[in-house]
């Protein structure tokens, strides 16, 4: 396929006592998701570099480490550092966006920015044509489990539109209570990387649930306009 689904499991819900069993069980998605909660934008504590270190180790998929802290403009040269492959900061903490960007991809990785539900899409016109994907919160940042928020497609909608006239294509990521029940239709709403975290670590057979989570993102593709 030119342009097909692709499927992040984030570690966030894997067991951390058997991290390697848990990275070959999710071998067949596209990327491995990795959530760093800092315990002051969001509730929550995560993983820091050393653990990415062996995530790096433990699989051969590209790392796509999220950045949800106060200070994203002093610590994402560590992410770097310790290998992300694409490193996503939050919008609405960022003191020099354009500069972390310009930082990201002098390193020779890809760049991508978030937003919150809460966060007009307007706000990413000053970025959107720097960028290499946009991730679209679908849950409040901090937790795994959350239920999807309904309001996520008129964000995806307003993005399209706004990619449109900017005449850019980012990878458009949506993370938060995502299945194989609501795939397609976030697909068919402008996503193109789907995070699973229970959806998938929650799964007896991971590839099972990874390859359905990628078909049903396959049928909404199919209804993209």
């Amino acid at each position: 396929m030119l342009e097909d689904v692709r499927i992040a499991p984030s570690i966030l819900s894997a067991d951390l006592l058997d991290l390697a069993g848990e990275l070959r069980s999710v071998a067949s998605a596209d990327y491995i998701h990795f959530d760093v909660m800092d315990g002051h934008y969001v509730p929550n504590l995560s993983f820091g570099p050393p653990l990415l270190k062996a995530v790096k180790r433990g699989s051969d998929l590209p790392v796509d480490v999220h950045l949800m802290v106060t200070n994203p403009d002093e610590v994402y040269d560590d992410y770097l550092k310790a290998g992300a492959d694409l490193l996503t900061f939050h919008l609405e903490t960022a003191k020099h966006p354009r500069r972390i960007v310009d930082a990201i991809h002098a390193s020779g990785r890809l760049a991508g920015v978030s937003i919150n539900p809460g966060t007009a899409v307007s706000s990413l016109d000053a970025l959107v044509e720097c960028v290499d994907m946009v991730l679209v919160m679908s849950v409040n940042p901090g937790f795994s489990g959350q239920a999807f928020i309904e309001q996520t497609y008129g964000q995806l909608s307003a993005l399209n539109e706004l990619c449109v006239r900017h005449r850019v294509n980012p990878l458009v990521e949506v993370d938060g209570g995502i299945s194989a029940q609501n795939a397609d239709r976030v697909v068919a709403a402008g996503a193109r990387v789907l995070v699973g975290g229970n959806a998938v670590f929650g799964a007896r057979d991971r590839a099972c649930a990874i390859d359905e989570m990628r078909q049903a993102g396959r049928r909404g593709l199919a209804n993209w306009a």
